[in-house]
């Protein structure tokens, strides 16, 4: 093939290629001149109600939304603090009676037993040598010590059980009916809180990064995005649910922690006592970013829960039952069926009953 052939074999293609397209856009160019030719579409008139109803609405919403305000870090209760040991200062009704219990039954019970233990080994080594007793001892036996040694722990034990007991059946009481239920489902790796009696919305919780934590003036690997926000002097109904692995929902200023496990869901009950910020972590190893899935509970008043509820599109119980209320009593002012007057069987009916006739 000769380099004339070639070029004349292109410049065919090209020729057939330019008519294909002229052949496509055509139809499209009348299409146009034809809408270009036609006569205007009627505009259709719109109701001026409408409109301010809507803007109505939407300030509405603007101004509740903008209502609501965040605690700042002046708030801050329950975190940990640099140089401190022991616990935290609880701000719930167990929280307040575990720590009585540690400090004034637990920590004087195991600090007199070690100072004894200490002083009976202390005279064991110098009273009791090869040097100071050359001639060992034979007995065997001392019943008046072998009484002390049993009873004395017993009843140690008892005084450390009373509170123990009271403690636990305390931390596992149910909650009562009208306490609001918290759904906390554990993901890789952050928090989704779930408010499941105002309207089932989940609330995602992230961690804020460092330099978002320290303009907020907030603790950093403490800081979320978005915080759990209760109502102070209420009983809450935590449950925790593991969405993939098991993690820890635990708040230590609280004095709760509870597992959240994969295909189960865990109940306990939390009444915090004073308006706040208050942070727990995960505590239980659950991956790679397992130290970064922070936790933060935002404790409000009634009234500022009500207006964050309504901030994310949340209800409280009551709106909800009055709406239920009112939709019931709407279904139940609808008309009857024409044609079924009192007496009268529907139409339904009186056909099934001529066909078995």
């Amino acid at each position: 093939m000769t380099f004339g052939e070639i070029a004349s074999g292109k410049l065919r293609s090209l020729v057939l290629l330019l008519a294909a397209g002229l052949l496509v856009a055509s139809p499209h160019g009348a299409i146009a001149q034809e809408a270009a030719g036609a006569a205007p579409v009627e505009a259709v008139e719109v109701s001026v109600d409408e409109p301010e109803t809507l803007a109505s609405d939407g300030a509405e919403a603007a101004a509740e939304t903008a209502d609501f305000d965040y605690y700042g870090p002046e708030m801050i209760k329950g975190q940990p603090t640099d140089g401190a040991y022991g616990f935290q200062e609880q701000h719930t009704p167990n929280g307040d009676y575990a720590l009585w219990m540690h400090d004034a039954i637990l920590m004087p019970i195991i600090v007199v037993i070690s100072l004894f233990v200490l002083i009976l080994l202390v005279i064991v080594v110098a009273k009791y040598n090869k040097r100071a007793n050359p001639v060992p001892s034979k007995t065997s036996h001392n019943t008046l010590i072998e009484v002390i040694w049993t009873v004395v722990p017993v009843i140690i034990l008892l005084v450390i059980a009373v509170p123990s007991i009271t403690l636990l059946a305390r931390q596992y009481e149910s909650a009562p009916d009208d306490a609001i239920t918290i759904k906390a489902n554990g993901y890789q790796w952050y928090w989704g809180y779930e408010y499941v009696d105002n309207g089932g919305f989940e609330v995602i919780s992230n961690m804020l990064d460092e330099e978002a934590a320290l303009a907020s003036g907030e603790p950093h690997q403490l800081a979320v995005d978005n915080r759990m926000v209760v109502p102070v002097g209420e009983t809450i109904r935590i449950q925790t649910f593991g969405a993939d692995v098991i993690h820890s929902f635990g708040i230590p200023s609280l004095w709760f922690k509870i597992d959240a496990v994969p295909g189960r869901i865990n109940e306990g009950t939390l009444l915090i006592e004073e308006p706040g910020i208050y942070y727990g972590q995960c505590m239980e190893l659950c991956g790679a970013r397992h130290g970064f899935m922070p936790i933060a509970i935002e404790a409000r008043p009634r009234a500022d829960f009500e207006r964050w509820l309504a901030s994310k599109g949340g209800k409280t119980r009551a709106q909800i039952a009055a709406e239920a209320a009112a939709e019931a009593e709407a279904a139940a002012a609808e008309p009857a069926p024409e044609g079924a007057a009192e007496g009268e069987a529907p139409a339904d009916d009186a056909a099934a009953e001529a066909a078995t006739a």
